[in-house]
């Protein structure tokens, strides 16, 4: 396939207008059309010149594109998923990939025997702060990763909570599977696949039926331990939002880290890129060679753009597939599940 690849989004909230807006900047694709049957679709849809269809199957009757981001509410996009796999359409489909385990499977799985790449929406995988990372911990110049620490410490608003009938306040709506998702999803692409999950939460400084506050501690496949602390009441910025810059809608914190992952010749902080190694005889009597590796920042969502581009061109395997994108949803099943039993919990 030559030239411009014609992607359409479908979902015109939020981050379905980022999307629009990444891919009518981008120089390898063009936007094909926009599906969202609410109120904002008909208004984007003439800002942008485009066509504008109630529904992922009147797209496709009206023509075919080459691709398609489902940025839908989750509940559809097991669904939607579904549609653009039985049309052959590579799609990238937001996080969480589906509303459950069971569905994103069924996704997930109809795509792998189809053939039809399925993508999950997870943009921290482009950030180049995250691709220098897996460079460095897959480079070996850590050793073997023994031990990762991670936190996501914020202090939501009390005007956050008071959004619709106030579901944020209730089970479900808290900082485990509205944000966990993002870390953990990050957790896998640097060490590897989590086998084993315990936690503990907590809702005693807001009160809610929610928690407000988690504790984690992950088993890794490859036998590294890992820990992490979640809070949405907590006045720190030690959090990625607040560290890596890539929103410029938080205060950044040049200083800070939410990483931190240790080898057995050496350790790396992230998103400072702090990066310790022993020039010599592995001690805590020697010093390290301390360094700090250079980035250059650009958009992970422009980044995911051009990559779903070389994907369906046939030029790239996806950096986060669908099946990626499910085993973080298996992670943050399991973490609800560990906090709720209060006992370990194995995932196959």
């Amino acid at each position: 396939m030559n030239g411009e690849v014609r992607i359409a989004v479908a979902g015109a909230g939020l981050i379905g207008r980022r999307h629009v807006e990444e891919v009518d900047a981008s120089p390898v694709a063009t936007l094909a059309a926009i599906v969202d049957p609410g109120p904002v679709g008909p208004e984007l849809a003439q800002k942008y010149g485009v066509p504008l269809h109630s529904c992922i199957t009147e797209l496709f009757a009206a023509g075919r594109p080459d691709g398609v981001i489902l940025a839908t509410p989750n509940r559809m996009h097991v669904d939607g998923g579904l549609e653009c796999v039985a049309a052959g359409v590579p799609v990238i489909v937001e996080k969480p990939v589906g509303d459950t385990v069971e569905g994103a499977t069924r996704l997930v799985e109809a795509g792998e025997a189809a053939g039809v790449p399925v993508l999950t929406g997870h943009h921290r995988n482009y950030s180049p702060i995250m691709a220098t990372a897996r460079e460095i911990v897959r480079s070996g110049k850590l050793g073997t990763v023994v031990a990762v620490t991670g936190t996501a410490l914020f202090h939501k608003p009390d005007d956050y909570f008071d959004v619709g009938d106030g579901w944020r306040r209730q089970p479900g709506g808290g900082p485990i599977l509205l944000n966990l998702i993002h870390e953990v999803n990050n957790l896998l692409s640097l060490v590897g696949r989590i086998v084993r999950v315990q936690a503990v939460t907590s809702n005693a400084t807001r009160g809610f039926p929610v928690e407000d506050t988690a504790a984690m501690v992950f088993t890794f496949a490859n036998g590294a331990l890992g820990t992490f602390l979640l809070s949405d009441t907590a006045a720190s910025p030690r959090s990625w939002e607040q560290t890596s810059g890539e929103n410029t809608s938080y205060a950044r914190y040049d200083d800070e880290d939410c990483y931190h992952i240790a080898g057995t010749s050496g350790s790396l902080s992230v998103p400072t890129m702090r990066l310790r190694t022993y020039p010599g005889p592995r001690s805590w009597w020697e010093p390290f060679t301390s360094t700090t590796v250079a980035l250059e920042h650009s958009d992970p969502l422009a980044n995911q753009i051009a990559h779903f581009s070389d994907v369906i061109r046939g030029a790239a395997t996806p950096i986060c597939s669908g099946r990626d994108g499910l085993d973080t949803l298996r992670v943050v099943e399991a973490v609800v599940e560990a906090a709720r039993t209060g006992t370990p919990i194995e995932i196959d």
